[in-house]
């Protein structure tokens, strides 16, 4: 039967990611509307996002923090074309951006000295094969594929080469070793359940050093440049944003840190993530057609979670009919308000993702099983149907 009581919040979008529990416009009230994000209240405010950001996931004093544009992926562009070229490099991918990274530094940077190291969907490859001789450029957690790595045991302590960590889907979710990574980036619009358009990128001492002993051989964007003269620009990490931001969005990411403050900071949020974490592994565990997508459980993403249908009708069907079925599940949901955006990505296999990062209520996941179980009930009798 219909199930008759919905969640409070629907949206389970992996990006833009849903607000936090009790937000309304009425948190930006008080935004520098009109004026400009050079004045001293505007790079106060840009100074606040990055010093609560600090507080909050206990970044080390000595590891720069800066506001860059074009959301996490302008952060990655940014760290990959000024860093990289120095060193060979190995790229790790098991998902969608990744394979993006890849071909960036294949295709548009022509390295010579690449070497790929690959796993399909719902797999890590062997991390033990990372050369951290060489600079090391992986996604903390696969967004896409629901994969994320372990821990950062693999990393080496002693490694010559620079760790360079998109962790837009894991920042504020999952623990990350400061001291293994040598740059980290992510975007507002992810955990924070901020806007889109701005991200975060995080350096090191030791790639602040590559930054200035080492210049790509390519010309430089000037919305790429972090040094002047061979020297850091230290204005970037003080609040002094290459472009204009948007200071209604910075007060935003202002309120979504004073949030993660009031919960106890960056360790309670994780917590509250594995929570709901623990819901649908639980949910999964009792519903025979479903089941995680990543392979192995220490693997398994807590913030974009992706499942895969496993119900034996069902996953004999050609890989169109299991896209049309997902589709169909996922719209069905969304015509009855009661949980939107959760169909799988595109380039991965057919499944379902569903967000259960920071701002997301365990209580809304466990009122959204039910409407999934009879939803995939009401989809699979229509595909099957066609034969």
């Amino acid at each position: 039967m219909k199930p008759n009581i919905r969640p409070a919040d629907p949206n389970f979008s992996s990006g833009p990611c849903a607000k936090r529990p009790g937000w309304s416009p009425e948190v930006l009230s008080q935004a520098l509307l009109g004026r400009s994000h050079r004045s001293s209240e505007g790079k106060a405010r840009l100074a606040e996002v990055i010093d609560r950001t600090r507080t909050v996931l206990k970044i080390p004093e000595g590891w720069r923090i800066g506001i860059t544009p074009a959301s996490d992926t302008g952060a990655v562009e940014m760290a990959m074309w000024s860093l990289l070229g120095a060193r060979g490099v190995d790229m790790l991918t098991w998902e969608s951006f990744g394979e993006g990274w890849v071909s960036d530094v294949k295709s548009q940077l022509k390295l010579d000295d690449v070497r790929v190291l690959s796993a399909p969907y719902g797999a890590l490859p062997d991390l033990g094969q990372a050369d951290f001789s060489r600079d090391v450029v992986f996604v903390w957690n696969g967004t896409t594929s629901g994969v994320r790595v372990p821990n950062g045991d693999w990393i080496a302590d002693d490694r010559q080469g620079l760790t360079i960590c998109d962790a837009t889907s894991a920042v504020f979710a999952m623990k990350l070793p400061w001291e293994k990574l040598d740059v980290v980036t992510w975007s507002w619009q992810k955990a924070m359940g901020g806007e889109g358009a701005h991200g975060m990128i995080v350096l090191s001492p030791r790639a602040v050093e590559r930054l200035e002993s080492y210049k790509p051989a390519w010309p430089m964007p000037k919305i790429f440049r972090m040094t002047k003269g061979g020297k850091l620009i230290e204005g970037i990490f003080k609040g002094e944003t290459i472009n204009t931001p948007s200071m209604l969005c910075v007060e935003d990411a202002i309120d979504a840190l004073k949030w993660m403050e009031s919960l106890g900071g960056g360790d309670a949020v994780a917590k509250r993530v594995e929570g709901n974490l623990a819901a649908i592994a639980q949910w999964v565990e009792r519903t025979p057609w479903v089941d995680f997508l990543a392979e192995v459980r220490s693997t398994r993403s807590s913030t974009s979670v992706c499942l895969k249908i496993v119900d034996p009708e069902c996953a004999a069907l050609p890989t169109d009919r299991q896209a049309a079925l997902t589709k169909a599940l996922s719209g069905l949901l969304e015509k009855e308000r009661a949980g939107y955006d959760i169909n799988g990505y595109r380039d991965a296999p057919p499944g379902l993702r569903i967000w259960a990062g920071p701002t997301v209520d365990t209580a809304d996941l466990e009122a959204l099983f039910p409407w999934l179980d009879w939803a995939f009930a009401t989809v699979k009798a229509e595909q099957l149907k066609k034969g």
